[in-house]
Formats: C-alpha cells, sequence, structure tokens
C-alpha cells in the first residue's frame, strides 16, 4: 500500500506547544504523525490517508469578461456563534498563555459555540466541562460562559503540564480523562477519543491559519 503524507505546518502560539508522535492509531482509524521542526513550526504527517488536505489549485482558466462583484459569502451560523464568543474566548487564551485558536478548534469541537450545550454524559456548557471537573476547577455556574471557557482553559493548560506540553495527549485527556491517557501511555485506543485528537487539531491548524 502505497503511503500518503499529507503535511501541514503550524505557527506556534503564545506558548510553544511541543508534541511527540501520536501513537498508532486503531487499524480502522488514520495515524497521525506530529514532529516538531524547530522554527519551521509543528509539522502533522497522516499516514494511512487523506485528513482534510487543501484542494489542489484549480487548473488556470482564460480570464472571464468583467461582471457584476460577487457578493461575499454569508457568515454560517457557526461562524457567528464562534464570533459571538470570540473576545470572550480571546480573554481566556491571553489569560492563561494558551493559542486563541486552540481554545476555538476545542470549544468548536465539544459543543459548537453553544453555551447552554449539555452532553448524554453530562458535560455542560461550551467547553462541555463535566460537574466533577467544573466542581474541582471552582466553576460555580458552568453554564456562565465565562466561567466556563476560563475554566476549561485552565484544565487544557494544566493537562498541557501534565503530558509535557504534548498537544495530543493534553487533548485525549481533555476527552477521556487523563486517568485514561496515563493507564494506555497514549491516546485511549476508544473510537470517539481517535476521532477527536486529530479533529480538534486539524480544526486548530485551519482556524490558526485562517482558513474556515
Amino acid at each position: 500500500m502505497s503511503e500518503v503524507r499529507n503535511r501541514w505546518r503550524l505557527r506556534a502560539g503564545a506558548a510553544a506547544l511541543c508534541c511527540a508522535a501520536f501513537g498508532a492509531a486503531q487499524a480502522t482509524q488514520p495515524t497521525i504523525q506530529v514532529t516538531d521542526e524547530g522554527a519551521q513550526g509543528l509539522v502533522l504527517s497522516n499516514l494511512d490517508g487523506p485528513f482534510e488536505a487543501e484542494p489542489a489549485a484549480a487548473p488556470a482558466r482564460a480570464a472571464a469578461a468583467p461582471g457584476p462583484a460577487a457578493r461575499p459569502a454569508a457568515p454560517t451560523a457557526l461562524a457567528q456563534r464562534r464570533q459571538a464568543w470570540s473576545a470572550l474566548v480571546s480573554a481566556a487564551a491571553r489569560a492563561h498563555g494558551l493559542p486563541e485558536a486552540l481554545l476555538q478548534a476545542v470549544i468548536e469541537t465539544e459543543s459548537g459555540f453553544n453555551p447552554q450545550a449539555v452532553s448524554p454524559k453530562g458535560a455542560l456548557g461550551l467547553m462541555q466541562l463535566m460537574p466533577g471537573t467544573a466542581r474541582m476547577l471552582a466553576v460555580a455556574n458552568p453554564h456562565d460562559p465565562a466561567a466556563n471557557v476560563d475554566g476549561g482553559a485552565r484544565y487544557l493548560k494544566d493537562l498541557l503540564a501534565r503530558f509535557g506540553n504534548n498537544l495530543a495527549l493534553a487533548l485525549a485527556a481533555y476527552n477521556a480523562g487523563p486517568g485514561a491517557v496515563e493507564r494506555t501511555g497514549g491516546i485511549p485506543r476508544n473510537a470517539e477519543t481517535q476521532a477527536y485528537v486529530p479533529r480538534v487539531i486539524s480544526r486548530y491548524h485551519r482556524l490558526q491559519s485562517g482558513l474556515e
């Protein structure tokens, strides 16, 4: 089977996030490898198949005759919700030394920017804090957007420190719990977490690169 590599470069944010290799995924899941290339930034490599690659450039065409200027596309509902909470997310990112695009990617994946979101497992708010995690973080009202995002940002920063600034493991711990990551010594082999980690990192890259 021929190897397919799609590579993205992530510019370092306010805090350098140094990711090690993800670890082998299940046979049916893509294997994503993350390496640090110093000044060139972080590189994501998909070894098994397509992973949201940039579309190939369209072949050049003859210029069309001038016509009416096209109207800009209307923002999607998700983009509108992201914009509505951008100031709050930016403040939390600055307060805890995290890239704003990373927090945006986590929130988008967790709740779609819905401050009233409740998961089937009982996770709450924009950053989907479990009640026990909210209590640990002293977040009295997880449905309060500012408290929820601040608590979630603090939790993510703590997980990065706990797992040696390995972004993949920190995200896996955010999704499955730090105990599960420590027991397996890597990304837990459940389908949800295996899909969650590359999804957040892919979204982080696109947001940081200005790709919607």
